[in-house]
């Protein structure tokens, strides 16, 4: 015959949230002999509501819990959510290849310069010329403009961005660069701007890859 449970006399404002399997599990909790650390952390499981309820709706029996010791008392919770596992079985999606040599639209030169000319113009129109303050404005005019460049949505080219600035002394200066590319695909881009302090020459690069 199984015996009758005695309401849980223990004063707690959440008592009365508890549902039946909650109540009825802390009761069996109480009704074995335990110290009275057991009883407190007993109360303190009231007020981790969260803890108990996630033990009744995944419908963990009493007598599981109290076959361990009475020094041992741990509560395990999981969630078993849906589609958790969907992602890592997918199997990868293969692409067929498109055959496809040359781009399908020209690299836009124009919008390019014109994107230099804004760049460089909003960014050192009114900047004196300083060494480490040119050092990070270079790292800077070179990152905003690929930004800008990659904003344009062209397909199968790649970027590279080279910014100078130096000071502007009445000197001479010649800056050069030699490329291996396609000649028919790959083109480039350039634009230089001074001020009464300074110079600056930004290269941009487009490589097409297939």
């Amino acid at each position: 015959m199984s015996k009758a449970l005695s309401p849980l006399k223990i004063p707690h404002p959440l008592l009365s949230s508890l549902d039946h399997l909650d109540q009825t599990f802390i009761c069996e909790l109480l009704e074995v002999n335990m110290s009275d650390i057991m009883k407190d952390k007993a109360t303190r499981l009231l007020r981790k509501r969260g803890s108990i309820s996630s033990l009744g709706s995944h419908e963990v029996k009493a007598k599981e819990f109290l076959g361990k010791t009475k020094d041992s008392i741990s509560t395990v919770s999981y969630m078993d959510a849906p589609g958790h596992y969907e992602d890592i079985l997918r199997p990868a999606v293969q692409m067929e290849n498109t055959y496809r040599l040359g781009p399908a639209k020209c690299f836009p030169v124009g919008t390019v310069n014109n994107i230099l000319k804004d760049v460089l113009t909003s960014y050192l129109q009114e900047e004196k010329y300083e060494a480490e303050l040119c050092r990070q404005m270079t790292k800077t005019i070179s990152e905003v403009t690929k930004a800008r460049i990659k904003d344009l949505m062209i397909p199968r080219y790649k970027i590279i961005v080279i910014i100078n600035i130096g000071q502007l002394k009445k000197q001479s200066i010649q800056i050069g660069s030699r490329c291996l590319w396609d000649t028919t695909n790959d083109t480039f881009c350039s634009y230089s701007f001074k001020n009464r302090s300074l110079f600056a020459l930004a290269n941009v690069y487009a490589v097409y890859s297939e």
